[in-house]
């Protein structure tokens, strides 16, 4: 799928599917997180730890948010 169909397809679910925003507002918030954790000169122990542990959940909820995706494409192409 082109890119410009994909973010067609993404402000779609934005506006439409309330389980998409929600994921894509967890999404952002976990990335802003993450960009603090990555400004610091030096992470601690934990502070490694946390960014590993932002870093899986933002992948969990990408996924999340492509599967929705996904499910919204199928019927179109069927």
């Amino acid at each position: 799928m082109e890119r410009i169909a994909i973010e067609e397809l993404k402000a779609h679910l934005m506006a439409t599917n309330e389980e998409f925003r929600l994921l894509a507002s967890q999404h952002t918030e976990f990335a802003h997180k993450l960009d603090e954790l990555e400004a610091l000169p030096h992470l601690t122990d934990q502070e490694q730890l946390e960014e590993t542990r932002l870093k899986k959940i933002k992948l969990h909820l990408k996924d999340q948010m492509e599967a929705i995706m996904s499910q919204t494409r199928s019927p179109q192409i069927a």
